[in-house]
């Protein structure tokens, strides 16, 4: 891989929301993200991956800042978003883009899908052809050109979705941040989509921050691999040797979790069931975040929160009992 051009240290974002005490109102912080850190090279995928109300989403829009974070270091090509004024972020924002989860909603109803694609290039004020730029970016995702004129309703789930990924290349960007771009989809469209971003990655040299919940297609597309829970990152390394040897207690679950598509070895299989529910983001516990779910979780994980340091399994990972299964965790591709 090349250089880093997404540089993420130490992020933080804390939502302060009220809440109901008796007759009082009281302020509360929800810790959404809490000191996350990650960098994504050119022509790289970062998959972000964990489980509803982990904090994932919320890392992908602090990046964009779409959401301010609360603290920490967003360097984007060696520009730090945080310090820019909206005018300098604004003319920079051509150079990162969102796909978002539900096509359904992304685009707006009342403009044809030509308009939508187009907007970019009116708000950045690029000069030139429009409309030829538009039918160029149709193509390059597989639609039709003169599928400009149609309204969203007109088009399929996955449609929709190749519609907002050609919204989010009208301005040539450098990196993509898709929030679980395929989720929404059929199953049996979420393959075409994928790779779709893969051919589109290889031609325009594109990175991308993949944020997914669905372990198996980030295996698929996603060089390296960031696992969270409840706003921490868990786990982070090579795709391939997380899945082949995770270490930490939550990423076993996972992958557990994860069905294959051969009986055999899923019947061998041995899934990791995890008791309770997550705890609030309001009121995390003490130590290591996960220690009331872990099945191995001792006295030291209440008092000691673990560093995200490589403790001789080959990948950093925030346990003070990392164990390496070197049981291959089949995930069907």
């Amino acid at each position: 891989m090349s250089e880093p051009i997404l540089e993420v240290n130490d992020l933080v974002k804390e939502f302060t929301v009220r809440t109901s005490k008796g007759l009082r109102s009281i302020k509360r912080v929800v810790h959404a993200v809490s000191g996350v850190s990650f960098t994504v090279s050119a022509g790289e995928t970062v998959g972000l991956v964990g489980e509803s109300g982990s904090g994932k989403t919320t890392v992908g829009r602090c990046v964009l800042r779409l959401v301010e974070p609360t603290s920490g270091h967003i360097n984007f090509k060696g520009q730090d978003l945080r310090a820019l004024r909206p005018r300098a972020l604004r003319a920079l924002r051509k150079d990162f883009q969102i796909v978002f989860q539900d096509p359904y909603s992304s685009l707006d109803p009342r403009m044809t899908v030509g308009a939508s694609i187009a907007e970019p290039l009116q708000v950045q004020g690029v000069k030139g052809d429009h409309d030829k730029r538009v039918r160029e970016l149709l193509d390059l995702v597989g639609l039709a050109p003169d599928h400009a004129q149609r309204f969203p309703h007109e088009f399929s789930g996955g449609q929709r979705q190749r519609v907002g990924i050609a919204r989010a290349l009208a301005l040539d960007p450098s990196l993509l941040v898709l929030d679980e771009p395929v989720s929404a989809l059929d199953v049996s469209i979420q393959a075409g989509v994928v790779n779709l971003l893969e051919d589109l990655q290889e031609r325009l040299g594109l990175a991308y921050l993949f944020i997914a919940h669905d372990l198996s297609v980030v295996r698929h597309i996603a060089d390296n691999m960031a696992v969270m829970y409840l706003g921490k990152l868990m786990e982070y390394g090579p795709s391939e040797v997380v899945y082949s040897t995770p270490a930490h207690p939550y990423t076993k679950a996972l992958l557990s979790a994860v069905p294959t598509p051969d009986p055999t070895v899923e019947r061998a299989r041995q899934r990791i069931l995890l008791q309770g529910d997550p705890p609030s983001p309001i009121s995390p516990p003490s130590g290591c975040r996960f220690r009331t779910r872990c099945p191995i979780a001792k006295e030291v994980c209440a008092i000691e929160e673990p560093a995200l340091i490589d403790r001789g399994q080959g990948h950093p990972v925030a346990c003070h009992f990392p164990s390496v299964d070197t049981v291959a965790v089949s995930v069907g591709r």
